[in-house]
């Protein structure tokens, strides 16, 4: 998008947001597009897919509401990203090595990985069973603060036991709307009372 912006804004041109759009752009196979026809299919795919699932993506919809993805702004859309991203710095590390970098006594980290149980819900190998383990070792061992999100599950509970762990109840804003969740909150250091 850095060099092709209007290419890649162009490709929007005329398109609608339609399960049978959703459904060309899953079969297009990655492999025979253009780099631009690649980032149209992925910005497509994430902006209508259901809560952008990466792994097995599905259409997404709600029958009380407007697309996510309005294709009259899409270029604005991506300049609020831009203007949002631009005092950032990104990494593409494993949580170990990016902990590792980051460490510091006034680094605050807060650590949301997938839910125990659902280790691929973001993809094969993304996230493994062992890795709760070796997280709750290296947060142990971290001088700065961690606020960690789980489901709430008893391994979850023994695998972070050393740590001050909260329950919480909330209600999940997609699919099952009437559902009540329990999650805990993980974290390593005590709450200031105002």
């Amino acid at each position: 998008m850095q060099h092709h912006l209007e290419e890649f804004i162009r490709y929007f041109k005329w398109v609608l947001v339609s399960r049978n759009e959703f459904d060309r752009q899953l079969k297009s196979k990655p492999e025979t597009l253009t780099d631009i026809q690649r980032a149209v299919r992925f910005f497509y795919l994430q902006k209508t897919s259901f809560v952008g699932r990466i792994d097995k993506p599905t259409f997404g919809y709600a029958p009380s509401s407007a697309s996510r993805l309005n294709l009259l702004r899409v270029e604005e859309d991506l300049s609020q990203a831009h203007l949002r991203l631009s005092q950032v710095y990104i990494e593409n590390l494993g949580y170990s090595d990016l902990i590792k970098r980051y460490d510091r006594d006034k680094t605050f980290f807060y650590i949301d990985p997938s839910y125990y149980d659902c280790e691929n819900y973001y993809g094969n190998g993304v996230f493994a069973k062992a890795d709760f383990y070796l997280l709750a070792v290296q947060l142990a061992k971290i001088k700065g603060k961690f606020l960690l999100s789980l489901n709430d599950t008893p391994e979850v509970r023994s695998i972070f036991s050393e740590f001050i762990i909260d329950p919480v109840s909330l209600r999940y804003s997609c699919g099952k709307k009437n559902t009540i969740a329990r999650e805990v909150l993980i974290r390593n250091y005590e709450l200031e009372v105002a």
